[in-house]
């Protein structure tokens, strides 16, 4: 990268870092996608970015409190949820190594599908889903954070319509992605894909997140939310269909 990338690429991160704070996930999405359509790193190159500053977030987090956990609900998504971190992972080294621009539709069309969620309004269940339910989505969560370790959006939806409180929901979403973070860590550098860059980066980036997470939680209000919101699903919306377009192109081309 050149300074100008890197410049660039810390500037969306705080976007990201901003995004993430108010709304509660999409911040590796609105990174991938932000790096993706400027050109500054790979997926998997910034991938790895995400899972280390996401695991050093929750890591600190979890260090303040002892959070209160719904173990019967996390239970069976997290083990669901850490096998499809592999298969996602694996996933990952075979398209990369065999056809990158399918990795850039794939991600264009997740950032969409999450765009499309943060917008979506959901009523809460009148009592806890099933085990399968939580197995199902615990697993598509695990193959996103394989993939792109952009576990959020559905968990998010899964865990959001569940009549439990607000402060028990975020503990297993922090606890989940925290135990993705640390299994794809440990699969990409046992495989030896975890980048120097990568580290570099991540220690680039790790004080913009912190500055702009505090930043945020001090200065936010009810109204600026819903306004960040709108600019998050109007990002994700441009983000992805300016990677699926090209990507289309080049494979409807070849």
């Amino acid at each position: 990268m050149s300074i100008y990338q890197h410049l660039l690429f810390l500037a969306c991160v705080a976007l990201a870092t901003y995004a993430q704070t108010m709304t509660g996930f999409a911040f590796g999405l609105v990174l991938l996608g932000l790096s993706g359509v400027f050109q500054l790193a790979s997926v998997s190159e910034v991938a790895n970015v995400v899972s280390v500053l996401s695991l050093v977030n929750a890591g600190v987090t979890l260090l303040r409190a002892k959070p209160q956990v719904n173990w019967s609900l996390l239970t069976p998504a997290a083990v669901s949820s850490l096998a499809g971190v592999g298969v996602g992972v694996a996933a990952l080294t075979w398209i990369s190594g065999t056809m990158a621009v399918l990795l850039q539709l794939l991600l264009g069309v997740t950032i969409l599908a999450c765009a499309i969620l943060l917008v979506t309004r959901t009523q809460p269940l009148a009592q806890l889903s099933s085990r399968t339910s939580s197995v199902f989505f615990g697993g598509v969560s695990g193959v996103l954070g394989g993939l792109f370790s952009s576990a959020g959006p559905p968990m998010v939806y899964h865990l959001y319509r569940q009549p439990l409180p607000l402060a028990t929901i975020r503990n297993i979403l922090l606890i989940l992605f925290s135990l993705n973070a640390t299994v794809r860590l440990a699969l990409v550098t046992g495989q030896g894909a975890f980048m120097a860059s990568s580290f570099w980066l991540s220690v680039q980036a790790l004080p913009v997140v912190i500055g702009v997470t505090w930043f945020a939680r001090r200065y936010s209000t009810e109204n600026s939310m819903k306004k960040v919101k709108r600019m998050v699903f109007v990002l994700l919306l441009a983000a992805g269909l300016g990677l699926i377009v090209p990507a289309t192109r080049i494979l409807a081309a070849g």
